[in-house]
Formats: structure tokens, C-alpha cells, sequence
């Protein structure tokens, strides 16, 4: 059986593509320890569809 830890899979979304828009979304997929940050995380990340590195932040 697989260890049950802290590790959640999060969802990070593009901040300032909701502003600009553009149609469609930029989304990534990531983990991140549950007990170490509990709070949401930031992440510059590139977004294909403006072509440039924006902040993405963890959604629900």
C-alpha cells in the first residue's frame, strides 16, 4: 500500500490572464507539503498564451 503523507496535488492559475482577456487559461499542476505551507502559494510560471512569465497562484 502506498505511505499516506502531507503531499496534496494543487492547481496553479495564471493571475493576470483573466485581465487581459485573452481566451482560454494557463493552469499548472503541481504538489506542495501540506504541513510545511499551509498557506496558498505563488509561483512565476511561463503562460504560453501572453508569451511571457507571469504569477500564478494555487486555486481551489
Amino acid at each position: 500500500m502506498a505511505k499516506k503523507g502531507n503531499r496534496v496535488q494543487v492547481i496553479l492559475e495564471c493571475t493576470e490572464h483573466k485581465t487581459s482577456g485573452a481566451p482560454g487559461t494557463s493552469r499548472y499542476v503541481t504538489v506542495k507539503n501540506k504541513k510545511n505551507t499551509p498557506e496558498r502559494i505563488e509561483l512565476k510560471k511561463y503562460n504560453a498564451i501572453l508569451k511571457k512569465v507571469t504569477v500564478h497562484k494555487e486555486i481551489k
